[in-house]
């Protein structure tokens, strides 16, 4: 049977990319002291070494070819740092040349065409962002106002975990539950979807923690539109689809939660209360460096919320895991309580700093963000550099 005409046309056109891709890497001047790394296949690099699980493909990897090695993802040249010392000159001595981001489908569809901080490329939006951040959302006496809404949250999580006594608890439904109550409350003002949900929303709980899920499933994946661009168009792997998908989602509930704070906001007796309240000034100032446009108020608005939700319940669902394999650790942490808290009180925000005992990377301790990381986040070089 012969084949159709697409397909005998698709596979000419893939062997003259495969040969042009030979012909140029031939012409290409090789530099000296490269990190060594796998021999790349034409066009599509080093992916095929790429498993489901990433991170555990470059371990692998990594134990072979050393603490930094030299991939080639599609187009891409990629640079993998495997140790703590490489990672610092990558995060710390030489972030200003890694502080920018790659352009992916991600970024793209996901986040209004890079309008959050963590897609955004490093330049004059990202500075802006950042000091708004620091500034204007996460000033300490702010955060500090917002102390009663951690209170009441967190006393509704032990009540619903109490009642749950002698039962299975997954510990990360109920971690993400909590965490996504406060900051919905700190970000957007209302209870959308706290345990006292006032049913203001247009989405449930269940619904927006999917659409959460989906958001980190689709920034986390290799796509290989974003490697090999040329391909792109044809959307192999469905997930463009997808992202498109899942950005009319968190679209309509976005225009949904500005629209309620624009009416708010025109009432004689509105006083600022929430993070959307402070964006939403922030886009009225005509004398911010780079305006902050309604897409850059709905990027800053789901990058809060994502943020702040699940890494948040990852690193304490992992302090707990560690606690949980060392039964040792669960002891020294009960009785430190038990002898600097009591029985009879509630351990509160002004105890951690000062009185509670700071582990090592062996326990619940603020180490456990180091020894597990809540997500990866991959830097692109914005100028060529040479330190190694």
């Amino acid at each position: 049977m012969e084949a159709p005409s697409w397909v005998v046309l698709a596979l000419a056109w893939l062997a003259a990319a495969a040969l042009l891709s030979k012909l140029f890497s031939f012409r290409r001047p090789h530099k000296q002291n490269r990190p060594s790394g796998p021999k790349p296949w034409p066009i599509i690099g080093n992916l095929n070494l790429i498993g489901h699980l990433p991170h555990q493909s470059l371990h692998k990897l990594s134990q072979k070819y050393g603490q930094i090695m030299e991939l080639r993802f599609g187009s891409f040249p990629v640079v993998v740092a495997s140790s703590s010392e490489m990672a610092k000159q990558f995060l710390k001595t030489n972030d200003h040349l890694f502080a920018s981001r790659p352009q992916t489908a991600a970024g793209k569809y996901t986040t209004y065409n890079y309008s959050n901080i963590t897609w955004a490329p490093y330049g004059p939006y990202w500075r802006q962002g950042r000091k708004i951040y620091l500034t204007e959302l996460f000033s300490s006496k702010r955060l500090e106002s917002y102390e009663y809404i951690r209170v009441e949250e967190r006393q509704a999580f032990i009540s619903r975990l109490y009642a749950l006594s002698g039962k299975p608890v997954m510990l990360k439904d109920h971690l993400s539950r909590v965490t996504l109550s406060i900051i919905s409350r700190i970000v957007l003002g209302e209870k959308y979807f706290s345990e006292y949900q006032s049913g203001s929303s247009i989405v449930t709980l269940e619904e927006f923690q999917e659409m959460l899920d989906e958001l980190f499933l689709l920034n986390g994946v290799l796509n290989i539109g974003d490697w090999i661009p040329w391909i792109a168009f044809l959307d192999l792997q469905g997930y463009v689809k997808r992202m498109k998908v899942l950005r009319d989602k968190f679209d309509r509930f976005h225009d949904h939660v500005l629209e309620k704070h624009r009416v708010r906001r025109e009432a004689g007796d509105f006083v600022a209360k929430d993070m959307v309240d402070m964006l939403l000034r922030l886009a009225d100032d005509p004398d911010l460096q780079v305006k902050l446009t309604t897409d850059g108020v709905k990027g800053f608005t789901q990058d809060l919320i994502a943020g702040g939700t699940d890494t948040s319940a990852t690193t304490v669902e992992w302090a707990m895991s560690e606690i949980l394999r060392q039964p040792s650790i669960a002891k020294k942490a009960t009785e430190e309580l038990d002898r600097v808290i009591g029985r009879d009180r509630w351990v509160e925000e002004r105890h951690s700093p000062t009185s509670l005992h700071r582990c090592n990377c062996e326990g619940d301790n603020e180490a456990t963000p180091c020894c597990c990381p809540a997500c990866p986040s991959p830097g692109s070089s914005r100028l060529q550099c040479s330190w190694l």
